[in-house]
């Protein structure tokens, strides 16, 4: 029996993961270990090791590798020291990380470093940000590429990854996304006492090659939160220096009834309250990748998705209060809302991630891939 072991450090790439997690548990041919740290250790952000462990997963280790306003690097150093202190234990066959996340690149170092097959969900993204060069880092220590699209198989290729080890898997979260999988919008508005018909969802995370103005950033978002005089359901940053600033802007809007705020959201209850929105503001990739598949519009701001998808759902905003603003009143003229999805522009996969990934772990030639990682070179003739 083959040993995997996932790693999850934040709300997002659990939501990315659980699918294909739930697929390989429940498989008779693997054991499922899963390493939890990061964001869901900290109560915080709401303890949402706590989701993992509701989601009926078995074999979770918790690790915690940050404090509240730590660097990137020292998080990415207690990560890889309490990774490979687990890895020396529980010895399994490969590691499976997703995206752009020091704790991702931490489990691609302690795996490449300890020959053992590493599976990176989601690489050959782009973004513009720090977590481009994070993502591209955890590609290169992996051995295995379960990628989204044709485009990001090409942009692999380019970084010298051998075509015989990248996958088109699909977006994962796509497995959660459908209809049948979301609980019911009353069960949600009563489990987190939402009492809004209309709202919006706001999320605005730090970015931490722009620490010195985070300040401003977050007052701006939160002074345009508050002119545009709609209803939000805002959810708090993920953990990344700048965190702090933004939660302390946060702060002016608790005694705001029409501002609902949380450390964190269920993923299938978030996913069921983005559907029902009237559009998601902020700078989450929630806005790029999840909102265009239900055609609900988004306000991005700044520069943290400057890379990812241009969509005609899709407004793009400086940090300026003015432009925000503008841009809140152009998403609310635009009626792009229906019960259809909008996957076909999408291309992010058509939500059986789980299925293809369990055909691939069941595949012999998956196993048979090199652990020594080599470039590949592709020369043009033309």
């Amino acid at each position: 029996m083959k040993k995997i072991v996932f790693l999850t450090g934040t709300r997002a790439d659990f939501g990315k993961l659980k699918s294909l997690m739930l697929i390989s548990q429940n498989s008779s041919e693997f054991e499922v270990c899963i390493f939890v740290t990061g964001m869901h250790m900290n109560s915080l952000y709401g303890s949402t090791v706590d989701e993992v462990i509701k989601a009926g997963f078995k074999n979770i280790y918790k690790y915690i590798n940050h404090n509240l306003g730590e660097s990137m690097d020292r998080t990415l150093a207690k990560t890889v020291e309490g990774f490979s202190q687990y890895i020396e234990h529980v010895k399994p066959d490969m590691i499976v990380v997703h995206g752009d996340r020091v704790e991702a690149l931490a489990g691609a170092i302690v795996g490449s470093l300890n020959n053992i097959l590493v599976a990176h969900i989601e690489g050959g993204e782009v973004s513009g940000t720090i977590d481009e060069l994070i993502r591209h880092s955890v590609s290169k220590m992996s051995h295995i590429h379960l990628v989204a699209n044709n485009e990001a198989r090409n942009r692999l290729i380019q970084l010298g990854e051998f075509e015989k080890s990248i996958f088109i898997l699909g977006s994962p979260d796509l497995d959660l996304m459908n209809e049948q999988n979301l609980p019911d919008i009353h069960k949600c508005k009563s489990y987190y006492d939402i009492p809004f018909d209309h709202y919006a969802i706001a999320m605005f995370h730090p970015i931490t090659t722009e620490y010195k103005n985070i300040r401003a950033y977050a007052k701006n978002f939160v002074d345009a939160l508050i002119k545009s005089d709609i209803n939000y359901i805002l959810i708090y940053p993920n953990n990344d220096l700048g965190s702090k600033e933004v939660l302390q802007e946060f702060e002016r809007l608790k005694l705001l009834d029409r501002i609902k705020i949380f450390p964190s959201l269920r993923f299938e209850y978030f996913l069921r309250f983005l559907k029902e929105s009237n559009f998601i503001i902020g700078n989450s990739s929630a806005g790029i990748r999840e909102a265009p598949y239900y055609n609900v519009p988004t306000v991005d701001i700044g520069s943290r998705q400057n890379n990812r998808a241009k969509l005609d759902t899709i407004f793009h905003s400086s940090y300026e209060v003015t432009d925000i603003i503008k841009a809140i009143d152009n998403v609310m003229k635009i009626n792009l809302k229906n019960n259809s999805t909008n996957n076909d522009e999408f291309h992010f996969g058509k939500g059986r991630s789980d299925e293809l990934f369990l055909e691939l772990l069941k595949s012999k030639e998956l196993w048979k891939i090199s652990h020594q990682k080599q470039f590949q070179e592709h020369i043009d003739n033309e």
